[in-house]
This record gives structure tokens, sequence and C-alpha cells, in this order.
């Protein structure tokens, strides 16, 4: 079977709907949305033009084949023409239940006489995703910033199965998370983990728990 890919989305408030219209067309089907916020500050957003911090976040599960086409798209013909700024990124997948990955596979049917001339460069850029106590990520922001990142999308959540994690290290932790999403290079990938880990770590006030998943293309919209 084809190779998996999850399509992660941050774009403006509002935006989600019609990304999920526009991804269906170009057949990557299976999405899950959520609602997140910009880590920029309304001045600075107001600077960069970039609208409100309010941000619709979208995991999308495609074969391989139309990820790659549709980020292809979003970067050539598309390019302008989806009504506001954000980013998309692919990420690869591991492991996925056969029904999700037939589904994709089976909508992706239809691009694979299209793939030549589709030819993306590799991204050199990591996503890293900070889980850490509600109320805790602007002092996880200032952290990752201070080593070279530029911001960050937040996520609310919540945390389940925390009585292991409690008994195995003997600490009390939050139920109430937010979930951190920060595009680096990955050169600075490393020293921005290490330096929340040793700030934030689950021993701190912030309790975060952080871990790294590699880009494969990358689009910034708008």
């Amino acid at each position: 079977m084809e190779a998996m890919k999850v399509i992660l989305s941050i774009v403006e408030r509002g935006q989600g709907a019609a990304m999920l219209k526009l991804y269906r067309k170009r057949q990557v089907p299976i999405h899950i949305q959520c609602a997140g916020k910009g880590t920029a500050t309304s001045e600075i957003m107001d600077i960069l033009g970039l609208g409100s911090s309010e941000k619709d976040v979208l995991l999308s599960f495609a074969a391989a084949s139309a990820a790659k086409k549709l980020l292809h798209d979003l970067d050539n013909e598309l390019r302008g023409h989806t009504g506001g700024a954000g980013i998309v990124v692919s990420i690869p997948v591991s492991g996925l239940n056969s029904l999700v990955a037939n589904l994709a596979a089976y909508h992706a049917e239809s691009l694979k006489e299209k793939e030549e001339g589709n030819d993306m460069e590799r991204s050199e850029n990591s996503l890293i995703l900070v889980v850490c106590a509600r109320g805790c990520t602007d002092d996880v922001m200032t952290t990752a910033k201070a080593h070279g990142a530029r911001g960050g999308t937040v996520i609310k959540g919540r945390l389940s199965g925390r009585k292991e994690l409690e008994q195995a290290y003997e600490v009390d932790l939050k139920a109430e998370r937010e979930i951190v999403a920060i595009v680096v290079p990955t050169s600075l990938r490393n020293p921005i983990m290490e330096a929340i880990n040793s700030e934030h770590g689950l021993r701190s006030e912030a309790q975060a728990a952080l871990c790294s998943l590699p880009i494969e293309q990358i689009v910034r919209l708008g």
C-alpha cells in the first residue's frame, strides 16, 4: 500500500471550511478540525498583516501522492487564492488503521498519472510539539524564541492516562493542557527542545512533555 502522510494546516479562523472544501477536491478526504491560537501579540499581527491570532487547525490524512500534489498546487497555481495567511506542512506517518489508509489510497488513485513534474524540495524543517500545563504557553514560547523560534500555534487539550506518569515520576500532573506547535529549521530543533525541557520539563510548573516530527514539505500561504 502507498505510504501515508498527515497534512497539518494552520490558517486564519474561518478559513478552515474553505480549505477542507479545496482539499476534498484534490482527493484528500479525511480531516480533523481544531481551534487554535497564534502566539504572536496582536500588535505584531497587525504590523505583519497576518489578521487575527485565532486559528483553524486541520489534521488531514492522505496518501503520499495526494499530499505531494496538494502541496505542489498550494505552492503554485493556488498561491494567493486560499483566502488568507497560514502554513501547510506534510509529515510522514509510520502507522495508520487500514480503513482510513484504504480510503485515502482509493481517493489518490486518480492522481497517479499526474505525479510527474510535481517534485518539490525536501523541507529542512521540523515540527516541535510541546504539551504543557494550561497557562504556561507564553513562558514556553519565550524560551523557544530565545533559541531561534519565530512563533507557534496553541491548541487546547486534556491529558489522559496521567496516573502512570504521576506514579513513575512522583509528580502531581495538571489535567488541563495546551499543545504548542512550533515549526523550526531542523538545525534549531535540538537547542530549542533542550532549552524547553530544561526550563519547563515535567518537574516544573509547566510540566511540559515534547517531541519532534520531520516535515517533508512546507508551504506558506498568503
